[in-house]
């Protein structure tokens, strides 16, 4: 039984099953087997029967034990070992993917983000087996395999376990354990103690080739390269590709220094120079120095003129730099008047410095610009309409953003703009869309649900990463990639965001999301090593983050203060290349609102003062204006929303629904005899999704409410006709195209689900006080605008709204119908109804810019008397400073930081 795969499946009966060779080295020859025991596909590797004559089973298996205890996210484990038949084997999990061998075989040149990436994770996971005392010899591409683009080291431990057993043996016969093309000068010349800096020379002629596409020595047989390797001659990447950064190029010619004592000290010191843009190496510094980019660093002498003109040229906006101990930090001028947001939710900065994208409201509408940093004036993206919360690519090459529910991409430059994904939770008026691109290719986003997303880009399927509604949490208030891509820095609210922030860490691998630090609104890991962080009272700090543990490995060292916070977002921007770019100011709190009476005039009065501080989300009137129905989460809470009657004019404020955990009351709706109140409720203990519930107006029922309606699909909004014998209701999610209205009998219960159904968005819908017409907003222009058309039968529409419209609310008169329009103003319509409904007359009476509400419902109530507006008021709404001096830019931010975290 010569054939060695039937020989092993002999040997090895009852444990390993063999199913095909699936490739050979120098050491070993692999195949795919399956573990019967534990019913998985395995590696199974066997030694060169030459080999394993010389080496020997005790020792080979003696020594291999050494490296079975490694444990590392980049290292491939060893499950098993062992001798059956004569033949040595070791067993390892069967990875689907290439090895980075055949990767750059395929594509010569790798991207350098992502040639950084793979060199970064093998020197991490190198540093851990060299501190428990291994030492892999054998780092080259052929070892380390690509598994969905992350990478993974193989035969970790193996080349010693070879060299350990067979000794003196192997120089004996000229044999060097090693990859010639990757061996260190003192593996070349067969020195017995290699140590850690030996598989740093091999990373770094990985990366080399990762970066050119050839190894750093080249001849024509292996002792003409390794003469080359033992004489140590220069090299370098930026000679052969200019996209190499001078701090890699730098920090691969220290790594093959021909003496191990001038390369680094450890794996992850160089891993450490491979991410910080200004370590330098060798007499190429200052030329180096000279290349490093648009926004290069400027010597401390440099003169404040000199300084000033160059940022000048830069950025159009400057105005006078801030004299700050030497820092370079300049003022710069808004973007754009009368912005809700200066920087931050709006604004992204290019990771390498070369400019900037920020939305700007254009009409009813957004529109995204660039600014790049050596152009004067910035230039209208194309394609952008309704664009907001953009986030630059990796390479800076391209922007993703937010447009209503879809998100999309467009290069920098020229270029069409491309749909990636549908169903995105669709941005409010100067709201925050959680969006990250990674670099590993992929882009997270949010989903209804606090639900976070995962899509190539390049599009493609995308995949649920957590649904945090899930886990208590009503909001995902931002996401932020980290490098490698294992995870995520992600902002969560337990409620409303008014009332808490917390700065948690997703880890894709272990499938977890656990807490960093409470009270925090958003985090920016850097090249320093730390993760620089905004509380929420706007201070800065930065704290020592481990990226292999995905935790914080020690306090946090203020670094300054008075950052501008709106509720969850700080006006805060870093890029990777130490650009900071934020607002100061006193902090504005979003959830905190007040109840305001506005008459047509415009002109304001609080409803009761006592109300103020609480985060309302709708407000309801009775049917005598004697009391208000109330969304509401009170003053200091951090829960999620539930249902509040306040007596007015100063009466009691009295709490309804008392549910926990993640469940929510809004949307309330009064009956005509004002005995009860109908509302949405979300994950309450007997129905999860969305459904219509009713309970006493009083607060009888002691919290204890009824199922109104529940459907087979969410169900978001309720309207009773006027005699109260039928409900009409809107299932679906507006902005996603699935919003329909129904209508079901109340005295039979029959259900009629589509009462008006489309391809596009009904919602917001209104009787008027006869009963016999509908009011509702329809995106099927391609903005919402409000029609009317006959109830409850009847299919002819009129348009009422000019100029896009929201929320529309009968007056009590008969004869007008309000609504807001898309320019942010409370709008009146007059109309008639005989011998048809026809609109005579069209008025803007205020701007409702101050107020807020939500988008796909009602976002007011009217006074019986039809001369009172109420509405929800943000307490000091900010706007964007007209003084220049609260917008601050500031360069090389991570020179100062890294002072500061040494002292």
């Amino acid at each position: 039984m010569s054939d060695p795969i039937s020989r092993l499946n002999t040997a090895l009966e009852g444990r390993y099953h063999i199913e095909r060779e699936l490739g050979e080295g120098g050491m070993a020859t692999v195949y795919l087997a399956r573990d019967e025991k534990h019913n998985r596909n395995v590696a199974l590797k066997v030694l060169k029967s030459e080999l394993a004559a010389m080496v020997g089973a005790e020792r080979f298996l003696a020594e291999i034990e050494t490296t079975a205890n490694l444990q590392h996210p980049h290292i491939l484990p060893l499950f098993d070992s062992g001798e059956a038949d004569g033949f040595l084997f070791y067993v390892m999990p069967y990875v689907e993917g290439e090895t980075l061998r055949e990767r750059i075989d395929r594509d010569k040149q790798l991207p350098v983000d992502e040639a950084l990436g793979i060199a970064t994770a093998v020197s991490n996971a190198l540093q851990t087996a060299h501190d428990a005392g291994v030492i892999h010899r054998d780092i080259k591409p052929g070892n380390i395999l690509l598994s969905r683009g992350e990478p993974l080291v193989a035969d970790f431990g193996i080349a010693l376990a070879v060299g350990g057993a067979g000794g003196s043996r192997l120089t004996e016969t000229g044999l060097s354990v090693g990859t010639p093309y990757y061996m260190s000068p003192e593996q070349a010349t067969g020195d017995q103690v290699i140590g850690p800096a030996s598989d740093t020379y091999a990373v770094a002629c990985v990366l080399y080739e990762m970066l050119t596409g050839e190894p750093p020595y080249l001849g024509n047989t292996a002792q003409a390269v390794l003469g080359k390797i033992i004489q140590g001659i220069p090299v370098s990447t930026t000679s052969v590709r200019k996209a190499v950064p001078p701090n890699v190029d730098a920090a691969i010619r220290k790594a093959l220094e021909r003496l191990p004592a001038d390369r680094f000290t450890g794996a992850q010191n160089f891993s450490k120079a491979l991410a910080d843009p200004g370590f330098r190496h060798g007499e190429d510094l200052v030329a180096a120095g000279a290349a490093a980019g648009p926004w290069k660093r400027l010597s401390l002498a440099t003169s404040a003129v000199a300084l000033v003109a160059l940022i000048m040229t830069a950025f159009s906006f400057t105005r006078d730099p801030v004299e700050s101990g030497g820092l370079m930090r300049q003022r710069i001028a808004p973007f754009a008047p009368g912005l809700a947001r200066a920087v931050g939710a709006f604004t992204t900065l290019a990771p390498d410095g070369s400019g900037m994208v920020y939305a700007v409201p254009e009409g009813a509408d957004w529109q995204l610009w660039f600014k790049s940093r050596d152009a004067a004036e910035p230039t209208l993206l194309t394609g952008t309409a309704g664009g907001q919360n953009p986030v630059y690519s990796p390479d800076a090459e391209w922007i993703a953003f937010a447009a209503g529910p879809e998100l999309k991409k467009r290069p920098i430059g020229d270029g069409s703009t491309i749909t990636l994904a549908e169903g995105l939770t669709p941005p409010g008026v100067a709201s925050m869309v959680a969006t990250a691109w990674q670099d590993d290719g992929t882009i997270l986003y949010e989903m209804p649900g606090a639900t976070l997303m995962r899509i190539p880009d390049v599009g493609g399927l995308a995949d649920t990463v957590a649904v945090y509604s899930e886990q208590g949490f009503t909001n995902l208030a931002w996401v932020g990639g980290l490098p490698g891509s294992r995870g995520a820095l992600v902002t969560l609210c337990p409620g409303p965001c008014a009332g808490g922030l917390s700065l948690l860490v997703a880890d894709f691998e272990a499938d977890t999301t656990r807490l960093l630090l409470d009270d925090v609104a958003r985090g920016w890991y850097t090249p320093t090593g730390q993760l620089i962080y905004v509380r929420t009272d706007g201070a800065v700090f930065a704290a020592p983050f481990d990226l292999d543990a995905l935790e914080l490995t020690g306090p946090g060292l203020p670094l300054f203060e008075g950052v501008q916070l709106n509720t969850s977002t700080p006006e805060l921007a870093v890029a990777w290349d130490g650009t900071v770019l934020y607002a100061t100011g006193e902090q504005t709190n979003q959830g905190s609102r007040e109840l305001i009476w506005v008459d047509r005039s415009g002109d304001t009065e609080l409803v009761d003062p006592s109300l103020t501080g609480a985060t309302y989300f709708s407000a309801t009137l009775s049917p005598n204006d004697d009391r208000v129905a109330l969304a509401m989460v009170e003053a200091g809470g951090t829960g999620t929303s539930q249902l509040w009657v306040k007596e007015l004019p100063d009466g009691p404020l009295t709490r309804l629904t008392t549910t926990t955990g993640s469940s929510t009351a809004g949307r309330p709706v009064w009956s005509q005899d004002g005995r009860s109140i109908s509302f949405i409720a979300d994950n309450t203990d007997d129905v999860t999704f969305s459904h219509a519930r009713s309970i006493a107006a009083d607060g009888s029922s002691e919290g204890v409410s009824d199922v109104l309606l529940e459907h087979t699909r969410p169900v978001r909004e309720v309207f009773f006709t006027p005699d109260e014998r039928g409900l009409l209701f809107r299932q679906g999610v507006a902005g996603q195209g699935t919003a329909d209205l129904g209508f079901l009998d109340l005295q039979t219960g029959s259900i009629d689900e589509t009462l008006l159904a489309s391809d596009f968005d009904e919602f917001g819908m209104s009787l008027s006080p006869d009963g016999r017409w509908m009011a509702y907003s329809s995106d099927a222009s391609g903005r919402p605008e409000i029609f009317v058309r006959p109830f409850p039968e009847g299919t002819s529409r009129v348009q009422v709204s000019a100029n896009g419209g929201r929320s529309p609310v009968w007056a009590h008169n008969g004869r007008e119908l309000f609504f807001s329009d898309a320019d942010g103003v409370m709008a009146v319509a007059t109309y008639r109804t005989e011998p048809s409904f026809a609109v005579e007359s069209r008025d803007q009476l205020f701007s409702v810019s101050e107020y807020t509400g939500l988008l796909d419902w009602r976002a007011f109530d009217i006074s019986s008397d039809d001369e009172r507006f109420l509405m929800v008021s943000f307490v000091g709404r900010a706007q964007m400073p007209e003084d220049s001096e609260r917008i601050i830019l500031v360069q090389n931010y991570f020179e100062e930081l890294r002072e500061r975290v040494s002292n």
